[in-house]
């Protein structure tokens, strides 16, 4: 008795056709565009083009800290290694791996695209260096245990089963 009579209301579907339909191929290609990297605010480009002093300000303070003391002969040969296997690869395929115990090494721009053999007490675990690792360290990235999966509980973990013999 009290309800009013439904009016028929258009489909969302009929909107959508014709919003894509004003679409030009141009504009829907545009509207994929991936979003562009950015370290604090300086894109890849011009990170790529840094001295170590300008990237040492964009770089935490531990970071910072530790280009500041200098950097020893390991890290400074494991960035040579590096620059020889980008340099010797043909454009279209990844750069020969590089191995190395120094999970402690910061990530610095010069080192993306590389693919590192991270040790992690065990293996080398292959990390491909991507831009957004730039300022972490390479430890981070090859974990150096396994992570615990809670399963069902052993003989004699639990007070109930202090009674039962062990044969």
């Amino acid at each position: 008795p009290g309800t009013p009579p439904r009016t028929a209301t258009p489909n969302m579907s009929d909107h959508e056709d014709e919003n894509t339909a004003g679409l030009s191929a141009a504009e829907l290609r545009k509207k994929r565009t991936f979003r562009k990297f950015s370290y604090r605010g300086v894109d890849l480009e011009q990170l790529m083009d840094l001295s170590i002093e300008d990237l040492m300000k964009l770089l935490p303070c531990r970071a910072r800290r530790r280009f500041n003391r200098g950097l020893k002969r390991k890290p400074m040969a494991l960035i040579q290694r590096l620059r020889k296997a980008k340099k010797e690869c043909v454009p279209p395929e990844k750069p020969a791996v590089v191995k190395t115990h120094l999970r402690d090494m910061i990530i610095v721009p010069e080192m993306i695209g590389n693919i590192v053999g991270v040790y992690n007490g065990k293996t080398f675990n292959q990390v491909e260096v991507k831009p957004e690792m730039v300022g972490h360290y390479l430890g981070e990235f090859s974990i150096s245990y396994k992570p615990v999966k809670h399963g069902r509980p052993g003989i004699g973990a639990t007070h109930s089963s202090r009674f039962i013999p062990l044969k």
